[in-house]
């Protein structure tokens, strides 16, 4: 899967990875390969990428929107607060 994290300043990652796991309004949720498409908005918390070599990386946003179509996922968030 492909996946793009934008904020209104930069983009801040953009590579294929395995899953991802953010945090939506009703709870967190993992996105896998073939995934339905969903559009959902997020809250404040952890968003955890597995990229292909199984590397574990992490952003911490203040809320956003996530959108997952075709193995592709745009991550728009309001801020980053922090990255490992």
């Amino acid at each position: 899967m492909r996946i793009e994290i934008i904020t209104p300043d930069s983009k801040v990652f953009e590579g294929e990875i395995v899953s991802v796991r953010v945090p939506g309004k009703k709870g967190s949720f993992q996105v896998l390969k073939n995934h339905a498409p969903i559009i959902s908005t997020l809250e404040s918390g952890s968003v955890v990428l597995v990229n292909t070599k199984g590397e574990e990386l992490k952003y911490d946003i203040d809320g956003g929107v996530i959108e997952v179509k075709d193995n592709k996922i745009i991550l728009l968030a309001e801020a980053i607060i922090t990255t490992n």
